[in-house]
């Protein structure tokens, strides 16, 4: 796997909203890397958020440090390798925002907070997954899912060997709340999550609180991120199953992409036995997680990072400015290759990251003419970009046309979920949209044969990335980007580039070499509120699942 701080999962950053967080990453692979800090903004600091549409990535044995600002985010987050699909190897970790002490959150203080690390997961290496996308192959069937870095409890003895290593959540009886914040930073497996006995009150997602509601399930898709309460109200006879099982695939053949974890009251009084409890019995409906998904709603009284109710920005009275359809199809065969696209547009990431390109005036290394909507004729591929404009109020639908679950991502923002459903878009889908308290979120499902629309304002200058969450199909280059730029020039929408900037593709002159001994990193971002401080060191590391 690839370790952290020779941990797996890697370690929690926990930080407090505002706080200036610096992170050197010393690189210890044998090929070149990105940490990418999924859904945190970056607030007018693209430079910081560890794709290769901003950033050259840092070289083999090489520091590079990040330095950003949490501004005005709450919330529960995760950070992963964005580079040669090295996720499906590790590399993750979750990244906390907690409220400041003057902000009340909207429930009590929990009794305790855990983070819990779900996803799919294959035996072999990221580089031998990698080879068979590059062939023209597929993935297949994943051979199971990890639990916070470790396999499944031996709840079926025929289908789980003896001797896995597994994890146990340890919790107080007695009615106790626990924060469960809840990460599926799989590589391209929806995952119903559920625990035996217990409801899961729903809290947050991605940085913005919900309406409280209580779920038997949920499901979590790629790159999605929730906070549940839990209350410790059961008696605790036996221990108690944490399930996490794949979801919109044939269920009787994919009986072992099943994570299993122990849920332990200190009182308890056994192990857990028995069968695991059932996912929801929907396999031919495909209405009920979408109406799930639809269900999950914005806590517009509550405060967010700052005093102020999240609903008080009311995105639904606003003019949208710009529209976009994207529309993605299963992969399809381009020049030879076998790629996926948005729009027609299979994205191809060029040796000059886009910022740094604009920086140095470089040209032709992207065109600004992503298409509105879908191409009609044959796939392309392209380092073809949407052209944002600075202050505008962008609508996106995304239509899949897939025969699979797709998530979709965007960098810099949090935007508002505003409608789902199956079939093809049209204009008259916008007379069902919520206008009122759709989820502000940074990663939403698309279902197959469905589209999602999403509301973007776009008051964050840079480079941000727009791209599905499937590992395989943005490996394949299902992606792209919005250019975000102030037509004034001036440092108080965007900050200047980083003094450690490195330099790649036609500026790679300019790079110099590095002296490792010197290169950990101590300056800070003066006159900006704390500072927080870590050292993450990335490496290839042998762990073994069974004992």
């Amino acid at each position: 796997v690839i370790a952290i701080n020779n941990k797996f999962p890697g370690p929690t950053i926990n930080s407090t909203t505002n706080n200036n967080v610096v992170i050197n990453v010393r690189n210890k692979l044998d090929e070149s890397l990105l940490m990418h800090w999924s859904g945190i903004q970056q607030r007018r600091s693209s430079w910081q958020d560890g794709v290769l549409g901003t950033n050259c990535p840092i070289p083999p044995k090489w520091n590079w440090t990040y330095q950003f600002q949490v501004k005005d985010q709450v919330g529960s987050f995760f950070y992963f390798p964005s580079l040669h699909f090295q996720r499906a190897a590790g590399g993750f970790g979750s990244f906390i925002i907690n409220n400041r002490p003057i902000i009340p959150i909207p429930f009590d203080t929990p009794d305790g907070d855990i983070v819990i690390l779900i996803g799919d997961w294959y035996t072999q290496n990221h580089t031998a997954l990698r080879k068979a996308l590059d062939a023209g192959k597929g993935l297949g069937m994943p051979d199971g899912v990890l639990i916070n870095g470790k396999g499944p409890y031996r709840y079926n003895d025929t289908l789980v060997p003896d001797g896995i290593e597994y994890e146990t959540i340890n919790v107080h009886p007695g009615g106790k709340t626990y924060r469960l914040r809840v990460h599926n930073v799989g590589i391209s497996t929806s995952l119903n999550f559920r625990i035996q006995s217990h409801n899961l009150l729903l809290a947050e997602s991605e940085g913005s609180y919900t309406v409280q509601q209580n779920y038997t399930s949920l499901d979590i898709h790629v790159g999605q991120s929730y906070s549940f309460l839990l209350t410790t109200d059961q008696n605790a006879s036996s221990d108690y199953y944490i399930v996490a099982s794949a979801r919109f695939v044939n269920e009787s053949q994919w009986k072992r992409v099943t994570g299993v974890a122990i849920l332990r009251y200190s009182n308890s009084k056994g192990k857990a036995s028995g069968p695991l409890p059932d996912p929801p019995q929907d396999e031919f409906d495909k209405t009920f997680s979408m109406n799930q998904a639809r269900s999950i709603r914005w806590n517009v009284s509550a405060s967010g990072a700052r005093p102020n109710p999240q609903g008080s920005f009311r995105y639904g009275s606003i003019n949208v400015t710009e529209v976009y359809v994207l529309r993605n199809k299963p992969p399809e065969t381009i020049d030879g290759k076998r790629r996926a696209t948005l729009s027609g547009i299979s994205f191809v990431n060029p040796a000059t990251p886009i910022r740094l390109a604009d920086q140095y005036k470089i040209k032709g290394v992207y065109k600004l003419d992503f298409p509105n909507k879908p191409l009609t004729g044959p796939p392309k591929m392209e380092t073809s970009v949407i052209n944002g404009t600075y202050r505008g109020f962008m609508e996106v639908i995304l239509q899949n046309n897939d025969t699979k679950m797709h998530t979709y991502h965007m960098s810099g923002y949090a935007f508002f979920v505003v409608g789902m459903d199956y079939g093809e878009w049209s204009e008259n889908s916008r007379g069902t949209y919520n206008k009122w308290d759709g989820i502000a979120r940074s990663t939403t499902q698309v279902y197959p044969g469905a589209w999602t629309a999403i509301l973007i304002s776009l008051d964050n200058v840079g480079v941000w990335n727009l791209r599905t969450e499937n590992l395989d199909s943005w490996y394949l280059g299902q992606e792209t980007y919005v250019r975000v730029v102030n037509p004034e020039a001036t440092n108080k929408t965007e900050f200047p580039m980083p003094d450690n900037a490195l330099f790649c593709g036609a500026l790679s002159k300019l790079q110099k070499p590095q002296d490792v001994s010197s290169s950990l990193a101590t300056s800070i971002i003066e006159g900006r509120s704390k500072l927080f401080f870590t050292v993450l060191m990335i490496a290839s590391t042998l762990f073994l699942v069974s004992r």
